[in-house]
């Protein structure tokens, strides 16, 4: 082989070098964070059924405070 052959496989071994380098940048996955477009809701219904059943629980001692000989 002469002096020029080499340098041919070197500059083409370089260059396949290259090209299997960008493609697997190219094939290499990309992650995206996004904020959601609508707002987030959070649903608070636990606090009313604790309200109402406070509420009943004072009509219950009213009224068996009022007629003790139900019970």
């Amino acid at each position: 082989m002469c002096l020029r052959d080499r340098e041919i496989k070197k500059i083409v071994v370089a260059g396949l070098l290259i090209l299997s380098s960008w493609g697997m940048v190219a094939c290499a996955p990309t992650v995206k964070v996004e904020t959601p477009q609508e707002p987030i809701t959070i649903n608070l219904n636990i606090k009313l059924d604790a309200d109402i059943r406070v509420k009943l629980e004072e009509e219950a001692k009213k009224d068996i405070a009022a007629h003790p000989g139900i019970f």
